[in-house]
């Protein structure tokens, strides 16, 4: 699993369209999102899909990722 800190999550609505919008990428295999910790733990096939298109998802999905 990998951790990705993101900004922009204000509720708990955020928190299930973002956690739906990670599940549905293929080659993700879980993502936990906590709006909480402000983070997501991922995990994923690294031979289906990137770090850079996971975090491309969550800006594209309206939230920052913060390195």
């Amino acid at each position: 699993m990998k951790k990705i800190n993101i900004e922009g999550m204000h509720c708990e609505g955020c928190k299930v369209r973002l956690t739906k919008v990670l599940n549905s990428l293929e080659g993700v295999k879980e993502a936990v999102v906590s709006l909480e910790e402000k983070n997501a733990q991922i995990d994923f096939d690294e031979n289906i899909v990137t770090m850079d298109k996971i975090k491309e998802t969550i800006n594209d999905a309206g939230f920052e990722v913060v390195d």
